[in-house]
């Protein structure tokens, strides 16, 4: 009876902290990377369907030969295996196989003396484009992903005038296989804050849809035109602040586009076409910089299925509209209005971030969006705001293991007394905080506040992730219960990601991998991807960084110099350490659907990684399979 009650409630619309969350089947995702002349690592993924005490046998066949097995005994710790054996050029098959119930895995290696630890994607790049951010999904079903790849040609910030080139993206296999392109039009401006594109199983059919804010003149992957093909929007400054403004959700594997309603939130509440008086009016300024800054989110907002989440604003007016993609149909869920004079909504006003992240804060088994300082409900209420105000960087993992719950860091884009905070992401009680100053009175620091700040395992000495922030005299690393225990401050505050052997978590600049040395106070290089760029100008952020495939360590998606194509690296480091692949904890795998947002941020799991960690606890998840 408990059962069918569930059931009804879930088709109802209404969940439970032990409702099942739809989430996209993983194959087992095994690879083999060269290590070194002499040597080949393979990983594969240790998958949520995987009983605990899983082992593997692991086998190498050659053309021709008899499959050789290369374990002496059953593989119980890590699901990696460095093959040591000095092998001739060709082409060699490795098999994975579960000893228990799951599925095997295989990877061909074309082994070549001059092989490199990591994999190369061709692009078809248009001509005066680059590769920018870029969005994993299973467009295809396989259990595999797809690459959807952000191309961007002359963009420009809100705060600039100019025209720019339409935004574009396409799909890629991990082969190279160009699946679609995707030409947003000249209607939607090119530039970090514009458009935020979300690739995720919605309709849990087994593939995933792209989702994006569209225009009069966007072109599908099939090369349908939505709106009106002859319209200009443009004002001479370049900015678009009139026209009608669309929501579309794109089939995965064709591009072609499923389903256009109007875009929510919308820039006025009245007209399409406000003046510039009007937008003066509702967002403090009437040039579009304010009005035209979007963020947006994949959320579990009942618990069971996944939304969309579009968001506008945040410096002042901060809205957000929530919608279901499902049977066929874009329907929208709710909508929230920081300036809409509903009692206690003006306490979100100017509370967002450059970026925001998703999770269960409340413990009610469904999410909610940290939107900067300030948090709303799955329900699409407010739940509370710090008054913090705005910052350009967030963090929210369970950030201090000692305190129970999960954690928020974050910063503040001015001077004042919470230059740094950590909060409860349940209550928003600030834990603790550090001022920032100004440098000196000559202005030698021109800014805000700290534009930068991260929270990141580093130091194994302590309990937590280690903090720290660039500029407006913040000076120093601190730990996770707020006590400062260095006057250095790390060389690098951007991405981080788990690489090595151990359970501390290296950090991602530029193109360079380092590791925190705690002892000396210094950064430790581990891996340079020689000709290859980051993105996103002084941000330095790779187009990705995830658990694409083998182990639980991450893997690092960067543009190559000329443009023309994508290197996937893989660590090949061996490690005794495992866990169900990240991309299967519902917090991570949100955190990379929105990894290409605005500022970008990297991805956090739900539960702390570190070697006073606690097991993690499994999820409980319902893995939708692709049907043929």
């Amino acid at each position: 009876m408990k059962r069918i009650i569930l059931l009804f409630l879930i088709s109802m619309g209404i969940t439970s902290a032990q409702a099942q969350r739809q989430m996209e089947y993983l194959a087992r995702g095994l690879v083999a990377v060269q290590a070194g002349r002499d040597s080949v690592f393979v990983s594969w993924r240790l998958l949520y369907s995987d009983p605990d005490n899983a082992a593997f046998d692991i086998y190498r066949q050659a053309d021709g030969s008899v499959p050789v097995k290369l374990n002496s005994s059953p593989l119980t710790q890590a699901t990696s295996f460095m093959d040591t054996a000095q092998l001739p050029q060709g082409k060699y098959t490795y098999v994975v196989k579960p000893l228990t119930r799951g599925e095997k895995g295989s990877f061909v290696l074309d082994r070549r003396d001059d092989g490199k630890p990591y994999f190369i994607l061709s692009l078809h790049t248009p001509e005066n484009y680059s590769p920018n951010d870029i969005s994993p999904g299973d467009l295809d079903g396989d259990g595999d992903y797809e690459l959807v790849v952000h191309m961007t040609g002359v963009a420009h910030d809100n705060s600039h005038n100019g025209l720019t080139d339409p935004p574009i993206f396409q799909a890629y296999k991990m082969d190279g296989t160009l699946l679609w392109t995707i030409n947003l039009g000249r209607n939607i401006r090119e530039g970090a804050h514009y458009t935020q594109f979300l690739v995720y199983d919605l309709d849990g059919d087994g593939r995933a849809e792209v989702v994006m804010k569209t225009a009069d003149g966007t072109t599908d992957g099939s090369g349908n035109v939505i709106g009106d093909a002859t319209a200009d929007h443009r004002d001479a400054n370049g900015h678009i602040v009139r026209g009608p403004e669309y929501l579309t959700v794109f089939d995965g594997l064709t591009g072609a586009a499923l389903a256009t309603v109007n875009y929510q939130p919308a820039r006025h509440p009245e007209t399409e076409n406000p003046t510039p008086e009007q937008m003066e009016e509702v967002w403090g300024d009437g040039n579009a910089n304010r009005s035209e800054r979007y963020l947006a989110c994949v959320a579990y907002l009942d618990g069971v299925r996944p939304s969309v989440v579009m968001c506008r604003g945040y410096y002042t007016r901060a809205t957000l509209a929530a919608f279901d993609w499902h049977n066929g149909k874009l329907t929208q869920r709710w909508l929230f209005d920081s300036d809409d004079h509903t009692p206690g909504n003006e306490a979100y006003h100017g509370q967002g971030n450059h970026n925001l992240s998703v999770g269960d804060v409340d413990g009610d088994g469904c999410d909610e969006i940290i939107y900067g300082s300030a948090v709303i409900d799955n329900t699409g209420k407010g739940l509370y705001s710090t008054w913090l105000g705005h910052a350009d960087a967030m963090h929210f993992s369970d950030l201090d293991p000692t305190h129970p719950g999960l954690e928020v860091f974050n910063i503040q884009e001015r001077f004042d007394d919470a230059g740094m905070n950590f909060r409860d992401a349940r209550t928003g009680q600030v834990l603790w905080k550090v001022t920032s100053v100004k440098a000196d009175e000559s202005g030698s620091d021109k800014g805000e506040g700290p534009g930068r700040g991260v929270s990141f395992n580093v130091d194994p000495r302590y309990a937590g992730n280690e903090c720290w922030a660039f500029g407006a005299g913040i000076n120093g690393m601190w730990n996770a219960r707020g006590q400062k225990i260095s006057e250095t401050t790390p060389g690098t505050c951007n991405f981080a990601v788990w690489w090595d052997d151990d359970l501390l978590r290296e950090l991602l600049d530029k193109n360079l991998v380092m590791k925190w040395n705690w002892n000396a106070q210094t950064l430790d290089t581990l891996m340079v991807a020689a000709d290859c760029r980051s993105n996103n100008g002084t941000k330095s952020t790779p187009g990705l960084s995830a658990d694409l495939f083998g182990d639980w360590r991450e893997e690092i998606v960067l543009r190559t110099t000329d443009n023309q194509s994508l290197r996937i690296y893989t660590t090949t480091i061996p490690t005794q350490h495992r866990f169900v692949t990240l991309m299967q904890d519902p917090v991570y795998r949100l955190g990379v659907a929105w990894q290409n947002v605005a500022y970008n941020q990297p991805p956090h799991t739900g539960f702390y990684i570190g070697d006073e960690m606690a097991k993690p606890v499994k999820p409980v998840l319902n893995l939708v399979k692709y049907k043929k």
